[in-house]
C-alpha cells in the first residue's frame, strides 16, 4: 500500500531535500515560482527556486537512486512567435525573454546535464498555458473570473492581441503522468491543447460566460517586453497516445463554477496585502490606457 505524506519546505535547502528523497521512486518537479509579472519586479525568487532549487533536487535525486524525474517547464522558454505561424517543436532553441522565461530554460539545461553528465533518467515537459479550479488568482483566467463576480474591471494588457494555447489543468496532468510512464529517457515533450486565444477573446469568454457586460474590459499598459504568441507542436506527447480533450468553452465553464462556488477559497487569498500591492502595481489607474 503506497504511503502519502505532505511536507512544506524549500526545495533549495540541500538538507531538508536530503530527509525526504530517501525511498522516492520519481521526482515530479512542479515547484516554481511562475508569475511573470512579478519576475519583472524581482528576479531573485526565480533564480532561487526555479534555478538553485531545481539543482538541489537532481543532486538528491542522484545520490538516493530516483528512478525517473520529470521536470515540468513551459512553453516560455521558446521565445515570442509573434508574426509568424510557426508552432514550436522540442528542437527550437530556448529563446526566454523574460527573467521567469529565463530561470526555466537555465532549470532545463540542468536537467538535460544531469541526464548526460550524471546519467540521471529524466524528462522534460513543456506546457502552454494552463488554466481550471484552485489556480492562483493572479493568473489571467481566475483574474478575470474573480474580478467579473465582483463587477471589478478585467485588466487586458495593450490591445489585448497577445496570443496563448490554453490547455486544461486535468489534459495537462494527463500529460505529465503520460510522460513520467512512457517518455524516452532525455526526452522533452510539448503539452499544449492547440486553442490559441488572445487575451481579448479570454476577457470576453470570461465575461459572457458569467453573464456580466463587456464594459468590464479595461486596457492597461502592456508589460515590458511581452511576448506576443506562444504555439507548441504536441505531436511528439500524441505519439506516445496522449490527446487534450477539453474543449475551451467546456473547461471554462466548469472553472467559473469552481470560482463561483468556493468564494472564500479566493477571496482570503485576494485580501492578502502581498496580493494587493501586486495587484495595484500592475493594474492600478495609473496604468489604464
Amino acid at each position: 500500500m503506497a504511503v502519502w505524506s505532505s511536507i512544506r519546505g524549500d526545495i533549495a535547502d540541500p538538507d531538508m531535500v536530503d530527509r525526504v528523497m530517501p525511498g522516492c521512486a520519481a521526482v515530479l518537479n512542479f515547484a516554481a515560482e511562475s508569475h511573470v509579472d512579478r519576475s519583472l519586479l524581482d528576479s531573485r525568487p526565480f533564480v532561487h527556486t526555479n534555478v538553485v532549487g531545481t539543482q538541489v533536487l537532481l543532486d538528491a535525486a542522484r545520490r538516493h537512486g530516483v528512478q525517473r524525474f520529470l521536470h515540468v517547464s513551459t512553453d516560455e522558454v521558446y521565445g515570442d512567435l509573434v508574426g509568424t505561424d510557426h508552432r514550436s517543436v522540442e528542437s527550437d532553441a530556448m529563446q526566454p525573454r523574460s527573467p521567469y522565461a529565463a530561470s526555466k530554460a537555465a532549470a532545463e539545461h540542468l536537467v538535460q546535464a544531469a541526464h548526460v553528465s550524471g546519467g540521471l533518467d529524466t524528462v522534460v515537459t513543456r506546457g502552454s498555458n494552463t488554466y481550471g479550479p484552485r489556480q492562483f488568482p493572479e493568473k489571467i483566467v481566475p483574474l478575470f473570473i474573480t474580478n467579473a463576480l465582483q463587477d471589478k474591471p478585467l485588466p487586458i494588457y495593450g490591445d489585448g492581441g497577445a496570443v496563448r494555447d490554453y490547455m486544461h489543468v486535468d489534459d495537462h496532468c494527463a500529460g505529465i503522468d503520460l510522460v513520467l510512464r512512457k517518455g524516452r529517457p532525455g526526452g522533452v515533450y510539448n503539452l499544449g491543447a492547440q486553442l490559441e486565444r488572445t487575451g481579448l477573446q479570454v476577457a470576453e469568454s470570461v465575461l459572457r460566460t458569467v453573464d456580466k457586460p463587456q464594459s468590464l474590459m479595461q486596457f492597461v499598459e502592456d508589460r515590458p517586453g511581452h511576448d506576443l504568441r506562444y504555439a507548441i507542436d504536441p505531436s511528439a506527447a500524441e505519439s506516445l497516445g496522449w490527446r487534450a480533450t477539453i474543449d475551451f468553452d467546456a473547461g471554462l465553464a466548469q472553472t467559473v463554477d469552481w470560482y463561483t462556488n468556493n468564494p472564500r477559497w479566493w477571496q482570503a487569498i485576494r485580501s492578502d496585502e502581498r496580493y494587493l500591492a501586486h495587484e495595484s502595481r500592475w493594474y492600478g489607474p495609473d496604468r489604464s490606457t
